[in-house]
């Protein structure tokens, strides 16, 4: 049930059995949310945290003028709201942006880990800390990065860290997102989005049809990006 998961941590670190078996016991809940279904709500408190078995979610923000910005994406693997067990209280709401089946980890489940292995610990909090890298990354691209280069970093980060979990094949991996939420998540107008999108079309360094994106040249891709995935931590050392 919580292999993405493991592939995600086992990508880092490696993990011992007993670990395995631990985080197996303390992730045993599931449930599944329809599109556009909030996963966690702004506001607040829960006492469990949430796994993504399969889909993309996304957290997010609404302005008073009703427009949402998207601040980050969540693959198969990820905890969503990990750090709502030290901070207690949601800050943001996360939404299911395809049919999502996740798990659950008791906070006094996750307690008990933290209280009795140390390197288990540490590689939950790594991973809150990449959220917080890739966070960073966004901001740059936001910021900094121009239209086409921002679509190509998010597509290539996409490919990275839905390689690890194993749900890239033949270059391809699905993507289910309408251009509507993409242009939530880059801070752009879908007119921008298709705009930018025919251009790398034109590249002819990635295809996005048929709910799937396909990447034609990594290499030119990641030159229009200037990706460096550094910030994603996929060395395997100890932690």
């Amino acid at each position: 049930m919580i292999e993405p998961l493991l592939l995600n941590l086992g990508a880092r670190d490696v993990i011992s059995p007993d670990e395995e078996q631990a985080l197996r016991a303390a992730i045993v809940r599931q449930r599944k949310f329809a599109t556009e279904e909030d996963l966690v709500v702004e506001g607040e408190r829960p006492n469990s945290s949430t796994l993504i078995l399969s889909g993309f979610a996304a957290r997010y923000r609404v302005l008073e003028d009703g427009k949402r910005q998207i601040t980050a994406l969540h693959v198969a693997g990820d905890f969503v709201d990990l750090h709502a067990f030290p901070l207690k209280t949601m800050d943001h709401s996360v939404v299911a942006l395809s049919t999502c089946q996740v798990a659950y980890a008791d906070h006094a489940d996750i307690r008990a880990l933290t209280e009795t292995r140390p390197h288990l610990t540490r590689l939950l909090w790594l991973s809150t800390v990449i959220d917080g890298a890739i966070h960073r990354e966004w901001i740059v691209a936001m910021g900094r990065r121009s239209k086409k280069a921002h679509l190509a970093h998010l597509i290539c980060e996409l490919y990275m860290r839905l390689s690890v979990v194993r749900l890239v094949t033949d270059q391809s991996f699905y993507f289910p997102l309408s251009q509507a939420v993409v242009a939530d998540a880059l801070g752009l107008s879908v007119v921008h989005v298709n705009k930018t999108l025919q251009k790398l079309r034109s590249d002819n360094v990635v295809t996005w049809t048929d709910r799937t994106i396909t990447v034609l040249n990594w290499e030119k891709l990641t030159e229009i990006a200037q990706f460096d995935p550094t910030y994603l931590h996929l060395s395997m050392e100890p932690r």
